[in-house]
């Protein structure tokens, strides 16, 4: 068996509509934050080091040699021979539209590339990237929109240093949803102060705004953050594996079958992570997932 078993995830969903495999390319186009430059904060949030979810880094920054590189490593690993575009680190629509489409316009121009999954914090999200997002929608272009929620309560997000609020959230999936870009959100798992409860609350939120995609992270400590500090002097704890396992289930549980699943963890380098130490080990807890899931009885579509 495989986790695309008992869920709706974007490989299984991808191949499904396309009749071969479609993998992400990850991408840095060196773009920042408002929460970062001073304009809504300085340091961003408490759990960011961007380096620690950015394969690539800022080491190659022609986005052209990204793809090409990331596309010889994808092709030994997977097989995929078509790719979509993923801009993911930092705000990647945080910029003048013109070089948004400056940037999406080089990487669709790379053979194979038939899609673009555009990363960002709903903030920065204005009627102008909609549009021009939607432009290569209609063009025949796979698109997402990627929005980094991480929950749907305001205290949690006050907390973690987020700079932004569910009302954000809300204001650009309907408008999003007004010209038919698919949206997938992303939700942490762990935050400080939450419980599973919370993750329960926040995912039906996210549902009940018509959501297309979800993408479920659980918090780690990295190196460079102000969430390590708070680990060392003991003010935040992370959640074990086998926490972490039974919260994801839940929540695929609750998911009704058409919302896709782009990712139901998420790693950090070995270099960087402080805790929990399993979050290095991913394979382990997909299959810790898949596990649980076999051992209720279940699959996201029941």
């Amino acid at each position: 068996m495989a986790l695309s078993h008992y869920v709706n995830t974007m490989g299984r969903n991808l191949s499904q509509r396309y009749g071969h495999k479609v993998h992400k390319i990850a991408i840095d186009a060196g773009f920042t934050c408002p929460n970062r430059d001073g304009t809504k904060g300085n340091g961003g949030c408490t759990f960011c080091n961007n380096v620690s979810f950015s394969p690539n880094g800022r080491n190659i920054p022609d986005v052209t040699l990204q793809i090409q590189a990331g596309k010889q490593v994808i092709r030994k690993r997977t097989g995929a021979r078509k790719y979509i575009a993923y801009f993911q680190a930092y705000t990647n629509t945080y910029a003048d539209v013109c070089e948004l489409e400056k940037q999406y316009d080089t990487v669709l121009a790379e053979k194979d590339i038939i899609g673009l999954s555009v990363g960002t914090r709903a903030d920065c999200v204005s009627n102008e990237v909609l549009d021009l997002l939607q432009k290569y929608q209609n063009q025949g272009i796979e698109v997402w929109l990627e929005l980094g929620l991480q929950s749907t309560f305001d205290e949690t997000l006050q907390k973690v240093n987020r700079g932004s609020d569910f009302a954000d959230y809300q204001k650009v999936i309907t408008q999003a949803q007004q010209r038919q870009i698919p949206v997938c959100t992303h939700l942490i798992i762990g935050l400080p102060g939450e419980n599973k409860q919370h993750n329960k609350v926040s995912l039906q939120r996210v549902l009940d705004h018509g959501v297309q995609g979800l993408k479920l992270h659980p918090l780690h400590v990295v190196k460079g953050t102000q969430l390590a500090n708070q680990w060392r002097q003991g003010e935040y704890q992370p959640l074990s594996m086998l926490e972490y396992i039974h919260i994801a289930a839940d929540l695929i549980e609750m998911t009704p079958d058409h919302i896709v699943y782009h990712r139901v963890t998420g790693t950090a380098p070995k270099q960087l992570l402080l805790a929990p130490d399993w979050c290095s080990k991913k394979w382990a807890v997909l299959n810790g997932i898949e596990n649980e899931l076999k051992s209720r009885g279940v699959k996201q579509w029941n």
